[in-house]
């Protein structure tokens, strides 16, 4: 049985159970308690020495971390990645853009702001991030006016990569009225078969 250690609310352990429900791959999840430091203990550095959820156990004693690269693990040969190679790339270049200038600031915000408090002296830095934030959903916003998903016409990885932390930015107040392009896109995800909601509890079968 595949592992998952995770924090249920991370969107970036969202990812992986959302793409592992819809392509119906059994898995349990194992909660790692953030606020007590377990990532940082030795028992969790030997499964990750990144030291971060979430970590998929594959099979007893092989490990697989960082959510985009456990997407692509579960994925490949799957209609989730597109065969053509500008799609591709393109699903690609979005999952990049998710990691390096979406995560970073709309994620942080909310766990700052809903889940772990706004560290002493990152008051400044809070709102510099829900700025940032705000440049990523205005290039999704101008993207998605374009085409119905990230890498084209098709639900793909890039969609699951951005949506788990997109339709939950107003837990990082963020405000999503401002974006009826990704407003749209938020049904065409949810209308994706066996689409799991980021509350939603798994239980092992």
């Amino acid at each position: 049985m595949i592992k998952l250690h995770q924090f249920n609310p991370s969107g970036n352990c969202y990812k992986v159970r959302l793409l592992l429900h819809q392509l119906a791959i059994p898995f349990e999840t194992r909660e790692v308690d953030l606020s007590a430091g377990e990532t940082r203990t030795p028992e969790f550095k030997a499964m990750n020495p990144i030291a971060r959820t979430p970590t998929v156990e594959l099979e007893p004693g092989v490990f697989l971390a960082e959510s985009n690269a456990i997407l692509w693990y579960f994925a490949e040969g799957t209609p989730f990645i597109p065969t053509g190679r500008l799609e591709r790339a393109r699903m690609l270049q979005w999952m990049f853009f998710e990691q390096y200038s979406h995560e970073p600031y709309v994620a942080v915000a909310r766990a700052w702001l809903s889940f772990f408090g706004v560290p002493s002296g990152k008051e400044k830095e809070l709102e510099e991030r829900i700025q940032k934030g705000y440049a990523a959903l205005d290039v999704m916003e101008g993207e998605l006016r374009k085409r119905p998903f990230f890498a084209g016409e098709h639900y793909s990885l890039a969609d699951i990569s951005l949506y788990a932390y997109t339709h939950v930015a107003e837990e990082g107040r963020f405000d999503l009225g401002r974006y009826p392009a990704i407003r749209a896109w938020f049904e065409r995800v949810q209308a994706q078969p066996r689409h799991l909601r980021i509350t939603d509890v798994i239980r092992a079968p």
